[in-house]
């Protein structure tokens, strides 16, 4: 049974979360040859004051866009 985590920043429709799992669910049957019912997907959304890299959150980097 695959098990396919994802973490991203929140802020995504739950059109688009949806079609993540449907495209991944998608390519583990056709990568894998695992039946679609054992595909497990498990999606983890992360504020973005709560993601950093080098220091500086998602938030500061969207904050300080200049075309924001």
């Amino acid at each position: 049974m695959p098990l396919i985590e994802v973490t991203l920043v929140e802020g995504r429709t739950p059109e688009q979360l949806r079609t993540l799992i449907t495209r991944l669910t998608d390519a583990a049957e056709t990568a894998l040859g695992a039946p679609r019912a054992a595909v497990r997907v498990i999606l983890r959304e992360v504020p973005a004051a709560h993601w950093a890299a080098g220091d500086v959150t998602i938030q500061e980097r969207i904050e300080e866009q200049p075309w924001t």
